[in-house]
């Protein structure tokens, strides 16, 4: 049976479809290794697989656009959680104490006017 779900991360968005397999684990058509060139990345992007211990069990490919590399990532994660729930409802409780399915709302913060950014001011001179 095939899983999708989206996960999101500040401007990145991830579709994700997991399938019952082998493990392969595709990303934009490109393998997962190459797209994911640091290892930390790499990590966090599979702890929910390694958490559940499903991974090597899972072909996942995954469309993920938006945002840096880390946001994207984080996506993709939050997408594996909620694919690994739809699969299992029992593994609901380890992921969310894992805090793998709260989606992290925190985005860039917005320039206002008569600022230099979202809360920096212009340069000040007395004298």
């Amino acid at each position: 049976m095939e899983y999708q779900t989206i996960g999101r991360r500040k401007e990145a968005v991830a579709r994700l479809r997991m399938l019952e397999g082998g493990g392969k684990v595709i990303v934009n058509k490109k393998d997962f290794q190459t797209y994911f060139s640091r290892r930390d990345l790499k990590q966090r992007v599979l702890a929910p697989l390694k958490l559940c211990e499903q991974e090597g069990k899972m072909n996942l490919k995954v469309n993920v656009d938006g945002g840096g590399v880390t946001g994207q990532a984080e996506a993709i994660r939050l997408a594996i959680a909620r694919a690994l729930e739809k699969y299992d409802s029992s593994l609901r409780g380890k992921l969310k104490t894992a805090g793998f399915l709260t989606r992290d709302a925190r985005v860039k913060e917005r320039k206002k006017y008569g600022r230099a950014g979202a809360r920096r001011g212009y340069q000040f001179s007395k004298r």
